[in-house]
């Protein structure tokens, strides 16, 4: 008697992702931070070629995590209702058509506007790809998943500035923006034939029902102290890594746009550190791990103020260290312990991460004109004490090891 054919099946991967779907999300990262901060490493030369001030420079760093910050919450009920996958590469789609038509911008005004429509499309790679990590992976793997994921965004982050200063050694800088849209294109085609579909996926059509999600979500301190420290962290890090531009290219420095490209390489130890972290979160509880980061990341900003290359180039290295670890235990943190609604949930973190980021890149110009970098780093430091003073005090009573299942 033969034996019943087998049937086939759907890899499960809830519990042992396998290494190409680690390798996709960790792309999807990349993707979705490819262009977010590329202009940093060309500020100075922007400055220039646009006839614009610091902080007008600062504006355009900041309009594309302002627009990032207001669009995050309606990506998530947009998500919640009509699916994941689809979103994702749309998403990586969209973003590289504002960077194509930078190629043709010639005032900061427009440079501004077109980074603004790049953070449109941010959220719905960040958003919705939190909210399928927590559905997709249960518990331990989750994590993994989910630190893989941030380690992407890193290394985008990092790729981002990298490849715009280098390019612009070779190219004027409207064509370096017409590679960089090219990136995406190819990563949208990428993700479109690589990323599996949804499995646990259960939609909320309902407009009523997102409204009554998110209401209950603003109630819930699961969400709201974890968005209150993104705000301060994203507030440093853009603040940090856009005025440091100016810093280095000043004298006694000097540095030329391929020079500043190269610091950010410090991003590549985040890239070590934060898969690491997902090791340890689940050991330390969050709280603890996130104390631990955002003290290192505030030293860090402070060594800074060193006046040797070296000195400012291991001052970053540490503060953007401390802020890679405690996003990673913040979204892992969010993503574990709120079970309905997650993408919203999600939305409204970045919401407030985001909107960090726009003031730090808005609010510390004004500090850099009339304080300079160390006027920078106080504004800074001073942020950084508000979050870890955020995470003692709240955190306590809402922080436990990340293996424990969820009450909510």
């Amino acid at each position: 008697m033969s034996a019943a054919p087998a049937t086939s099946s759907p890899p499960d991967y809830n519990d042992h992702p396998g290494l190409l779907l680690l390798l996709t999300l960790a792309l999807i990262g990349v993707f979705a931070f490819l262009q977010v901060y590329s202009v940093q490493s060309i500020l100075p030369e922007l400055r220039q070629d646009l006839n614009a001030t610091v902080v007008e420079i600062g504006g355009a760093v900041g309009a594309t995590v302002l627009a990032v910050a207001m669009v995050s919450p309606l990506m998530g009920m947009l998500s919640d209702a009509a699916g994941r996958k689809w979103l994702v590469v749309a998403s990586v789609f969209a973003l590289a058509v504002p960077t194509a038509l930078m190629t043709q911008v010639d005032t900061v005004h427009g440079l501004t506007v077109l980074r603004f429509l790049q953070g449109l499309a941010v959220p719905g790679v960040t958003v919705v790809t939190i909210a399928y990590i927590g559905e997709e992976f249960r518990a331990a793997a989750m994590v993994r998943v989910m630190t893989m994921y941030v380690t992407g965004t890193v290394l985008g982050g990092f790729l981002g500035r990298f490849l715009m200063g280098h390019l612009t050694e070779f190219m004027p800088w409207r064509a370096a923006f017409g590679v960089m849209a090219a990136l995406n294109l190819a990563g949208a085609v990428l993700v479109w034939r690589v990323l599996p579909p949804s499995r646990h996926f259960v939609a909320s059509p309902r407009f009523a029902s997102g409204v009554a999600t998110l209401g209950r979500l603003l109630r819930n301190p699961h969400v709201l102290v974890p968005s209150a420290l993104g705000f301060t962290v994203l507030f440093a890090q853009v603040g940090m890594f856009t005025y440091v531009n100016f810093h280095l290219a000043a004298a006694p420095y000097g540095f030329s746009p391929a020079q500043l490209a190269n610091v950010f390489a410090v991003y590549l130890v985040g890239v070590v550190i934060t898969p690491l972290a997902g090791r340890a979160v689940p050991r330390l509880g969050a709280r603890r791990t996130i104390l631990l980061s955002v003290a290192l990341s505030a030293l860090g900003v402070l060594l800074t103020l060193l006046p040797s290359t070296w000195g400012i180039v291991a001052g970053l290295t540490l503060a953007s260290c401390g802020v890679f670890v405690t996003q990673s235990a913040t979204v892992s943190f969010i993503a574990h312990r709120v079970t309905s609604g997650r993408s919203l949930a999600t939305g409204l973190y970045y919401t407030a991460y985001y909107s960090g980021g726009f003031l730090g890149a808005w609010l510390c110009g004004f500090a850099y004109t009339h304080g300079g970098w160390p006027g920078t780093v106080a504004a800074l430091v001073a942020t950084q004490a508000l979050g870890w003073l955020i995470a003692w005090r709240f955190l306590p009573g809402l922080a436990r090891p990340l293996a424990t299942p969820s009450t909510d």
